[in-house]
């Protein structure tokens, strides 16, 4: 499966302070280009592992990254719109969360700029997450599963 560079499927397994696993992150083979609407980007979160909590599923966007959040039953809950470029030099790259209808954005998962040395010589990212207090623990994890998806090794295009 390494021939598939990004493309690869992946588990992700995401563990407590007394090394439980507590979240499991799973994405199976799926196109790296948007020219494949039928093979977009998906992952499943459980937490527990074992108990699927919820979805994030890409949507075709001519150049736009765009993804919904699922719950367990596939519900949409959120959504989530990036920018057309997802780099950029010295700042932020902000993917906005918005309501369904996405008339009110209600947080935002940034991919943070760490200075031009570790951007430019290595492949490691630091992302942040910024959601309504209220939201649901299921969807918090699911949101955390995002981060995943949106990493630019990921969503090329």
């Amino acid at each position: 499966m390494n021939c598939c560079g990004p493309s690869r499927p992946f588990t992700i397994r995401i563990i407590d302070n007394l090394g439980h696993e507590v979240i499991t992150l799973q994405r199976p083979l799926r196109c790296s280009s948007c020219c494949f609407p039928c093979c977009l980007q998906e992952m499943e979160v459980q937490a527990p592992p074992g108990t699927p909590v919820g979805y994030v599923v890409q949507n075709w966007h001519a150049c736009l990254p765009k993804f919904t959040i699922q719950d367990e039953k596939r519900m949409d809950i959120l959504k989530i719109t990036g920018p057309c470029v997802a780099c950029s030099c010295c700042d932020d790259v902000n993917f906005e969360v918005k309501s369904l209808d996405e008339t009110a954005t209600v947080g935002r998962i940034s991919k943070q700029w760490t200075g031009f040395l570790k951007e430019a010589f290595t492949d490691a990212d630091n992302f942040g997450i910024a959601f309504p207090m209220d939201l649901d623990v299921k969807m918090k994890a699911v949101m955390i599963g995002a981060c995943f998806l949106l990493v630019p090794d990921y969503m090329k295009c």
